[in-house]
């Protein structure tokens, strides 16, 4: 407890300690957020507990919300680089923490091409916060976005008939020309866009490049199942607010160590470590079982 009341690590410590380990130059900046269930915890006793809709619940439930800044450098490495918590005092939306941590990661020193991110951060502000930095961009849509095939008529992007495995060049109300592609995932269709810096380039957009950047993007999905079922960050019995942001801290930085080792091919996977753990253990037990066993036979 000492240690997490004294300590006061911020998203730019995290960027430092990974900066080391990643080429800063052409990789895939992905934005996501996620729930930390603390369903027995008093909001009224702890800082940043509140309630927030969980994807993984399919309804709100009481917890942290975490938002994450991800990078997947050129050579396939991965790390998060910087990342906020969620506090409703502060009135700021996720969407202004998102363009806050874009901002503060460019002026560190990342130079990505690409930045990506689900329906929730594809809002216009944010769209026009990173064409104004010439960055590339992925984001999901819903699918009531108003998009315009033939000018001067808008309609809604899941009413395109036709789709070209290459996606097709729409315009985006209030915003431009992005290429739009539709996948299936369980049994509906899901809506992407992907814009340019340099419009000439949308034409060389091919599925192949949408593919590559989508499943980039899905990495900050894993990165969140491993920090809850690795790395302890939804286990803590602190309420001091710079002690529950350095518990988050030490958890992301343990999810850092463990995807280091596995680069450096030390572990397989995040799992390895603490099952051999489990194994040990295990192993002990039966054998003192069994020894029990053939004393008392």
């Amino acid at each position: 407890n000492r240690f997490l009341c004294r300590e006061k690590f911020t998203g730019y410590d995290l960027y430092l300690e990974n900066s080391k380990e990643l080429n800063l130059v052409g990789g895939s900046a992905s934005v996501d957020d996620s729930v930390l269930d603390k369903p027995y915890s008093n909001p009224e006793h702890a800082v940043f507990i509140d309630y927030f809709w969980s994807g993984k619940h399919h309804k709100v439930v009481k917890g942290i919300n975490l938002i994450t800044l991800f990078y997947v450098d050129v050579t396939g490495k991965c790390l998060p680089i910087n990342f906020r918590i969620y506090d409703k005092r502060q009135n700021k939306t996720k969407n202004d923490h998102f363009r806050e941590m874009l901002a503060e990661v460019l002026l560190w020193g990342l130079q990505p091409a690409i930045v990506t991110g689900d329906a929730w951060y594809s809002g216009l502000k944010n769209l026009k916060h990173i064409r104004k930095n010439e960055l590339d961009f992925l984001f999901g849509i819903e699918i009531d976005r108003q998009v315009s095939i033939e000018k001067g008529s808008y309609i809604r992007v899941d009413q395109i008939d036709d789709f070209p495995s290459n996606g097709r060049v729409v315009y985006l109300k209030e915003f431009g020309n992005v290429r739009v592609f539709r996948q299936i995932f369980k049994n509906t269709y899901r809506y992407y866009i992907m814009g340019v810096a340099k419009l000439d380039n949308l034409e060389l957009i091919t599925h192949d490049i949408f593919r590559k950047a989508h499943a980039n993007h899905w990495l900050i999905e894993t990165y969140h199942r491993a920090i809850k079922q690795v790395c302890n960050i939804e286990k803590f019995q602190v309420r001091n607010t710079r002690a529950i942001r350095n518990h988050i801290f030490c958890a992301i930085r343990a999810f850092c160590k463990l995807e280091i080792m596995k680069t450096k091919q030390m572990i397989v996977n995040w799992y390895q470590i603490k099952r051999n753990l489990f194994n040990e253990i295990i192993a002990s037990f039966i054998k003192d079982q069994g020894i029990q066993l053939l004393l008392n036979a």
